[in-house]
């Protein structure tokens, strides 16, 4: 099955936000002053790429599930 226009932009519109979350994380981390903060920065990082992940994942389930 191929995406629809909108479901390629949905999955689109989702990565941006999802690398605007992982760029601001990754500067937290990088710019924290104590492994606290730095600690946290890193699940986010960590949560935000599995994220990504799981995204990618359901697009690909999206584009190979046979028609109904």
């Amino acid at each position: 099955m191929d995406e629809t226009p909108e479901l390629r932009l949905l999955f689109h519109r989702l990565n941006n936000q999802l690398g605007i979350i992982l760029a601001h994380a990754e500067l937290l981390e990088a710019k924290a002053t104590d492994d606290i903060h730095r600690a946290r920065a890193s699940q986010v990082v960590a949560s935000t790429l599995a994220a990504m992940g799981t995204a990618k994942e359901i697009r690909s389930h999206a584009a190979t599930e046979p028609p109904k």
